[in-house]
């Protein structure tokens, strides 16, 4: 009985980060406030994005904590979702993955102020120019490379986020393997795993 609580509280929180993320900010931040600072957890990622703000938030508490995240986007990940993953340390996709960069997007409440939301518009150009600057830094890629795929948008494809260095890639003859595509172990704490080395799946690192 305490063998099996002992597995449970040692067991990697996995955190599943879909639909929209504004919506779930509350239950995520608890989530990841759970985590001890330094700790490990999965994310898994199919979400079409959502506020800045929270987008900016989700990536400030995995950092701030220094938590040892791995990433992966099981669907879509786009607009402010792409924060989050880029915090993660290791990052994941499949050639199914779909990414959308684009320029951010804002509406005001109904009838403002002229000088209020003259006053906003200034605040959001700001803003976003440090967001993508940000979104840049955390992928390791130069702000110009950044800068090509959010204006005037891109789709990018898991395989393509790959080729680009900025995430491993999942192959469609590892999401078939019967005995699953990998054991999530981080980079420096991976473990042989006990089947025959010729089903063994491997991740494709980018090139």
């Amino acid at each position: 009985m305490n063998h099996g609580r002992n597995e449970e509280e040692t067991r990697i929180p996995e955190i599943a980060i879909t639909g929209d993320l504004t919506e779930h900010e509350s239950e995520l931040t608890e989530r990841l406030l759970d985590i001890e600072p330094g700790g490990q957890c999965t994310f898994y990622f199919d979400s079409p994005g959502g506020s800045p703000y929270c987008a900016v938030s989700l990536m400030t508490i995995i950092r701030l904590r220094g938590l040892r995240a791995t990433g992966i986007v099981t669907g879509e990940c786009s607009s402010a979702a792409l924060w989050p993953f880029a915090a993660c340390e290791r990052r994941l996709v499949s050639p199914f993955s779909v990414l959308l960069f684009h320029p951010m997007k804002w509406q005001s409440e109904e009838n403002v102020g002229l000088a209020e939301a003259a006053e906003w518009a200034r605040h959001f150009g700001h803003l976003e120019k440090d967001m993508d600057a940000l979104l840049a830094d955390l992928f390791g890629v130069s702000r110009d490379m950044m800068r090509s795929w959010i204006n005037p948008g891109k789709y990018v494809s898991g395989s393509e986020l790959a080729g680009a260095g900025l995430a491993e890639l999942i192959t469609a003859s590892d999401l078939v393997n019967p005995t699953g595509v990998f054991h999530l172990f981080h980079l420096d704490e991976q473990q042989e795993v006990e089947q025959p080395e010729a089903t063994k799946p491997k991740l494709r690192k980018a090139p």
